[in-house]
């Protein structure tokens, strides 16, 4: 297999995911989407966290939603379901969005700048709740 950069992987995750505007990914959840945040239990508790996100670490991500996977999240979303991963700067959540679409989910994307630019546009932040448990597998945020 030829050597590829990651560059090139990063185009070739993006080609196969829909990038969503900040403001978009809102709206994209207001009507039911789900929001999964994959940045560490560090970075959400420094900068806050979009509200009713659900916490799953990059780390974890397949584990706990794969539908098949032993250590499954009970509040993973369906295969079905329009799902966004949002990351600090919209690069690792590009790659995991597209681990997703492998595992079967049929509606996957990330938000294009990441938290950041979830900040910068002036979208809602709340503080970080408590973690307790595996990671990844607690509820949605208020």
């Amino acid at each position: 297999m030829a050597r590829r950069t990651v560059d090139e992987l990063l185009a070739d995750a993006r080609a196969r995911i829909t990038r969503y505007e900040p403001a978009e990914a809102l709206a994209a959840q207001a009507r039911g989407a789900v929001l999964v945040d994959t940045r560490s239990d560090g970075e959400r508790a420094a900068g806050g966290i979009p509200p009713r996100s659900l916490h799953v670490p990059r780390t974890v991500l397949e584990w706990r939603l794969d539908p098949e996977s032993a250590w499954r999240s009970p509040h993973a979303p369906a295969l079905g379901d329009e799902v966004i991963l949002i990351c600090a700067h919209g690069f690792s959540s590009s790659l995991a969005a597209a681990s997703l679409a492998e595992l079967g989910f049929e509606r996957v994307g990330d938000v294009a700048g990441g938290f950041e630019a979830w900040v910068e546009a002036g979208l809602p932040v709340v503080e970080a709740p408590e973690v307790a448990g595996l990671p990844g597998s607690g509820p949605p945020a208020p």
